[in-house]
């Protein structure tokens, strides 16, 4: 008997292929982005398949881990309104694709929706005129709290209100594209969609480029060359203005930040004075000229708008109306995302543009108008109902959308009758299903419903570019009708296929005539802040991970059966103790192995390993935009690492685990003295490390190195500053007092010394930049190198208790002078002054 002929690859290829789309059924009555109207596939995503099948099964698994576990190191996380744990990104692994002939609409429908609504915003805070000619009534616009009365007649800078606009938008019964929500106020996703990019064209790297997907470079290009058109000076500071670290997208914007090189700043680093906008630097108060605000507009200025605010600036309205800093998107405009102006859009493009909308919106009623409201209510059984001013202002007891179709009896007489009395605060609309868009799931491809998300951004020609892409977000339940990040939801990147080779756009200058820099620049004081926690939270994690490390040792090697010995043990558990590591009365007497266990795993103690780690990893989760991948993925690894002790470890196991961990904070400080810029930054994580370990060494010193210090006192504080090799090769005979405190308080060339903390000190704070340039020592100057000339002429012979402990106070002043000097100055803020005579 014959057998059958082996498969080639190519058939091999096209059985995979048939395989991974012919079990793929849409929704019934529901359009599709991979089956088309006619019943079959559409071309660009059977290329894509096709691709997809010649990797193999295998290859393809791969793949999709990649992609996660880059997702996982890299850190990139978001929040669910209401939370305040970080989610790991949700992204799925495989691309929305849309056809170059679908974009066209798409790119058209957005790019005059945005110009409708600049019309709209120029008139509203302007001449009224759409409102006076009853294109529209007056209560659609003012029940609004995102119309700000403050800012009619304020022009912003440059003339623009939308420097960056955003549509929902998704596939209608139809066929074709509608748009469900605008997003005019702060639009977000922005950088999630540059990081879906980043981690699924790496993944797919050949299908990427073959498959000739149009690039996103050229479109930031475009925004950030279209906001530093609008500063007033031709070198402008750009700010991101965040809500801060709890906010949901925080990632996103130090990632935006950082790729666009834009200042982070939160409300408290800017200071509005004097009509200027000025962000708080370590060199004194430095002009703003735009801000980019991911804040409500409301909250930005606490004088005019919403007083209670601590997100925004006081002062910055009246810096707005003089002209001298420009925001973008303008105060105000989030009364373009106001629900009750959909239905009148059809008329306000005939009326502004001259145009039939493109981009049609789904069908809206404001029920404010009688005709309208008994239209809705004779129908409201097949109708989607919702707030018509926003969830957060509305009066009804509606909180989002709802289908009245879905209500039970009593719950829909009581819409109608709140409808009937309060019809101004509701709008309806008709029920849509979302269009669907393929998703692997469980080895097999499904249908899932999905909004996108378009961006338009105003460039410096004064048009609005499209983002070829965008945000779009996949839902897990079938029947979804609006999609918002929680939990189920995916993400996913969206390819724009063309049909000839794209050309490859970066955002770095194309000109040879840029200048060359080499400056230190002018640190936010908000971020020196967190630069120099950060750094002495880890020299404070190291430290106690020393004494733990030592004090496991000692348990192992049983070196606490002699009183000496005992006492020695005894006073590194006193440490631990008066450290916060260990709870001073625990609830019941900890055994030896029990309290190492509580002073690396007890998250209820300040001071213990894991509770430092946890502090480092929040203070760098706000500084993100300043430190490299590879730091941050480590700074989490140390977190994993002392977070998974579950369960009591033996010393072995304790001793292993604090090994592992300093071994984790070498590397952060490796990459510190390797990687970072010798610019302020750098400079203040390297202040605080070097304060943090000159007082831990004191209080080393004075436990373990004076008058009471027994022989196994000394060798103990040896190697709690790592020194016990440095020592045998210059010391033949065995710990000597002096010697030994020459070493761990004296020797300049001893990097675990206190006076070699002391010299680099005085040398990072010298570089620092000045507030007077009048020739005189700022405080943190002068403490700094007082403390160096008395370590530098001190003689071990002549160290006792008292001038340790001198030292150590010493140290901590100087730490709260570099606070009171550098970070965030309240209303005392200063400018930097030069002063000017003759010699």
């Amino acid at each position: 008997m014959l057998g059958s002929a082996p498969e080639n690859a190519s058939s091999a290829k096209a059985r995979r292929l048939v395989e991974m789309t012919a079990a793929y059924r849409p929704l019934e009555g529901v359009p599709d982005e991979f089956i088309g109207a006619d019943g079959r596939p559409r071309g660009h995503w059977l290329e894509f398949f096709d691709k997809m099948a010649g990797l193999g099964a295998d290859d393809i698994g791969r793949r999709f881990e990649a992609i996660e576990r880059n997702i996982r190191e890299q850190g990139v996380s978001y929040r669910a309104y209401g939370e305040t744990v970080d989610r790991m990104w949700p992204l799925s692994h495989m691309p929305l694709l849309i056809s170059e002939k679908d974009w066209a609409v798409i790119e058209a429908g957005v790019t005059q929706r945005a110009e409708v609504f600049e019309g709209l915003l120029s008139d509203l805070y302007g001449r009224g005129q759409l409102v006076s000619d009853g294109l529209m009534p007056a209560a659609a616009v003012t029940g609004s709290a995102d119309f700000l009365h403050p800012m009619i007649g304020v022009t912003p800078r440059g003339g623009r209100y939308l420097n960056l606009y955003a549509a929902d938008l998704g596939r209608g019964p139809d066929g074709q594209w509608w748009v469900l929500n605008d997003r005019a106020q702060a639009p977000s996703g922005l950088g999630y969609a540059l990081e879906n990019r980043l981690n699924l064209s790496r993944a797919f790297q050949s299908i990427y480029r073959e498959m000739n997907v149009r690039r996103l470079a050229p479109f930031f290009q475009h925004f950030r060359a279209g906001l530093a058109a609008i500063a007033s000076r031709s070198d402008p500071r750009i700010c991101l203005h965040t809500p801060g670290p709890y906010s949901e997208t925080y990632y996103e914007q130090a990632y935006l930040a950082r790729y666009l090189g834009f200042v982070l700043v939160e409300g408290a680093d800017l200071v509005a004075r004097d009509g200027l906008a000025h962000v708080r630097t370590i060199a004194g108060l430095k002009r703003a000229d735009v801000i980019w605000r991911r804040i409500d507009a409301d909250f930005a200025d606490p004088l005019e708008l919403k007083g209670g605010s601590r997100l925004g600036v006081p002062g910055l309205v009246e810096a707005i109306r003089q002209g001298n800093v420009s925001v973008a998107n303008a105060l105000g405009a989030g009364v373009a995302e106001t629900p009750a102006l959909l239905g009148f859009m059809p008329t306000l493009s005939r009326r502004l543009l001259g145009e039939k909308l493109i981009l049609p919106t789904i069908a809206t009623w404001w029920c404010g108008q009688e005709a309208e409201r008994e239209y809705v209510l004779e129908r409201l059984q097949d109708m989607a109902v919702a707030p018509a001013f926003g969830a957060s202002t509305t009066r009804t007891f509606l909180g989002r959308s709802v289908v009245a179709g879905e209500l039970s009896q009593q719950q829909r007489e009581k819409l109608a009758a709140s409808i009937r009395e309060r019809g101004a605060d509701y709008i309806a609309q008709e029920v849509v299903r979302l269009s669907t868009t393929p998703v692997w799931v469980a080895n097999r491809l499904e249908p899932r419903p999905f909004v996108l998300r378009v961006y338009a951004a105003l460039g410096p020609d004064g048009k609005y570019q499209v983002m070829p892409g965008g945000f779009c977000r996949i839902s897990d339940r079938l029947d979804s009708r609006a999609v918002a990040m929680g939990q189920g939801v995916q993400t996913s990147d969206v390819w724009i296929v063309a049909n000839r080779p794209v050309e490859m756009t970066t955002l770095l200058p194309q000109s040879d005539a840029v200048a060359i820099r080499r400056i230190m620049g002018n640190l936010p004081s908000r971020a020196a802040d967190n630069l120099f926690w950060l750094g002495r939270y880890l020299e404070r994690a190291e430290a106690t991970l020393r004494v733990i490390r030592c004090l496991a040792r000692r348990t192992i090697e049983n070196e606490d059966m002699s009183p000496e010995g005992a006492a020695t043990t005894q006073r590194l558990r006193k440490l631990l103790t008066d450290w916060g590591a260990v709870p001073a009365k625990p609830v019941a007497p900890l055994t030896p192995v029990g309290f190492l266990n509580a002073a690396l795993f007890n998250v209820d103690e300040f001071g213990s390993a894991v509770s430092l780690a946890r502090d480092s990893q929040r203070t760098a989760s706000v500084i993100r935009e300043r430190l490299s991948g590879d730091t941050w993925r480590i700074i989490v690894e140390l977190c994993k690492q002392l977070e998974a002790g579950r369960g009591p470890l033996d010393e072995p196991e304790i001793l292993e685990r604090a090994d592992i961990a300093l071994e984790e904070i070498a590397s952060i400080s490796g990459l510190a003295q390797e990687n970072m810029n010798r610019v302020a930054g750098w400079r203040f994580l390297e202040i605080g490390r070097r304060l943090e370990r000159a007082v831990n060494t004191c209080r080393f010193i004075r436990q373990f190195g004076m008058e009471q210090a027994r022989a196994t006192d000394f060798d103990v504080l040896l190697d709690l500053i790592d020194s016990q090799i440095t020592y045998r090769s210059r010391y033949l005979v065995g710990v000597a007092p002096y010697p030994v405190r020459d070493m761990a308080l004296l020797d300049p060339y001893n990097p675990r010394s206190v006076a070699f903390q002391t010299e680099r000190l005085t040398e990072h704070i010298a570089t620092l930049p000045l507030l007077r340039q009048d020739g005189m020592l700022e405080p943190p100057n002068r403490i700094a190198i007082e403390l160096n000339a008395d370590l530098a002429t001190k003689v071990a012979s002549c160290i006792t208790a008292e001038f340790v402990l001198s030292v150590e106070r010493r140290l901590m002043g100087l730490a709260d002078a570099v606070a009171t000097r550098y970070f965030l100055q309240g209303a005392n803020a200063a400018q930097a002054e030069k002063q000017v005579g003759l010699a």
